[in-house]
């Protein structure tokens, strides 16, 4: 047999043998894309681990250059939700927040909005949206556990600080008020 063909044969079954593994490879990722998919938007409870010692010991500027730490809020139960202007659901769940927040403050709650965003487009965005509750700018969400990067993204740390929810979408109408009431006693 000639070499060529040889070598067409050869070609021929390592196409089929790279489709296969493509298709193999292809199926994993669509079922991890699901997986994450369903889990994702679920609220997931997390351990006392180093998560919330980073978001304590955290420091961001504000929209006026300060630069603040999450501990400044110590002894409140925390609700940290990055987002940024440009993306659609966060721009759905910012009056769900602002209403938490008006509701919950006198319970020792805080919301705090982390933008991952251009400092002059969010100052512009947030008194266009009358964000009552205060914004800082940084990109912590990776070692908050979200390891995609999707936007929004919400934390809930404790009044000790600990890391006690986290998810990844937007917060439902009644979904917020689920966590909050029993962490705040109402």
């Amino acid at each position: 047999m000639p070499a060529s063909l040889k070598c067409g044969r050869w070609s021929k079954q390592v196409v089929t043998r790279g489709r296969r593994e493509a298709l193999i490879l292809g199926g994993a990722g669509i079922a991890a894309a699901a997986a994450g998919f369903l889990a994702g938007p679920a609220l997931l409870r997390l351990g006392a681990g180093g998560e919330g010692e980073i978001l304590r010991m955290a420091s961001f500027p504000d929209l006026d250059g300060r630069v603040r730490r999450l501990s400044e809020w110590q002894g409140k139960i925390l609700v940290c939700n990055f987002w940024a202007t440009w993306c659609a659901p966060c721009r759905e769940e910012i009056p769900l927040l602002v209403a938490a927040r008006q509701k919950y403050v006198p319970s020792g709650v805080e919301i705090v909005g982390i933008a991952i965003d251009n400092a002059a487009k969010v100052l512009e965005f947030s008194a266009s949206f009358k964000i009552s509750y205060p914004i800082l700018l940084a990109d912590l969400m990776r070692k908050l556990g979200n390891d995609t990067g999707g936007l929004p993204y919400t934390v809930v740390a404790d009044r000790a600080g600990t890391l006690v929810r986290r998810k990844l979408g937007a917060l439902k109408e009644g979904e917020l008020a689920a966590i909050l009431e029993p962490l705040a006693g109402t």
